[in-house]
């Protein structure tokens, strides 16, 4: 991945930073519990008396939380489409590079990436990993068009697994369709020749 973007670490914020509104951010324990592959608003804002203190994710970025209680929850990532840059916390990274970034938080999914993020990895209290380990990390980097079709393939299949407004009532129109052909196959008969 070190070949392929940059690796921007956040800066410290802290819970009295936190408000109502203000600058959009996305803290690293957030990546793991609040956020999916993507996202483009924010569940956290900060003070804006802070903003020259904070680094940013630019919209395209992917952010990529460093620290977790467990090794699966180091190295989550989120693809930021949001319009506005978004404040990043330094226990976070963001991931800058012409690749779709949907497409990096979808790879950074896979068995492969875990496998390999795995012996980079400091273990101790809290699990972390850094920007030079992630670097390390090899992932397949096909055009960016097929990037943008696996993209597409793979929204589709989570949105049937995860959304229940879209993906439920998909899927037993689906079972329906499916019941009907099978029950008229099973019901129609040949006539016999007589």
């Amino acid at each position: 991945m070190g070949e392929l973007g940059i690796f921007i670490r956040g800066r410290r914020f802290t819970k009295s930073d936190v408000a109502t509104s203000g600058i959009p951010s996305i803290h690293y324990g957030e990546i793991y519990t609040h956020y999916g592959v993507s996202a483009s608003n924010t569940l956290s804002h900060l003070r804006e008396e802070i903003r020259s203190a904070l680094r940013f994710a630019q919209p395209g970025d992917v952010v990529i939380a460093g620290v977790g209680e467990t090794v699966e929850d180091v190295g989550k990532a989120v693809a930021w489409l949001g319009e506005a840059e978004v404040a990043i916390h330094d226990d976070s990274f963001a991931f800058r590079s012409d690749a779709d970034p949907t497409y990096i938080a979808y790879a950074m999914q896979t068995a492969d990436f875990h496998a390999q993020k795995e012996k980079h990895v400091a273990r101790g209290k809290v699990k972390r990993v850094g920007g030079a380990g992630l670097g390390q990390i090899v992932v397949p980097v096909p055009p960016l068009e097929e990037q943008r079709r696996i993209v597409g393939i793979l929204n589709s299949f989570d949105a049937l697994v995860n959304d229940l407004s879209s993906g439920l009532p998909a899927e037993i129109k689906a079972r329906r369709q499916q019941y009907a052909y099978y029950r008229d196959q099973l019901l129609s008969f040949e006539e016999a020749a007589a």
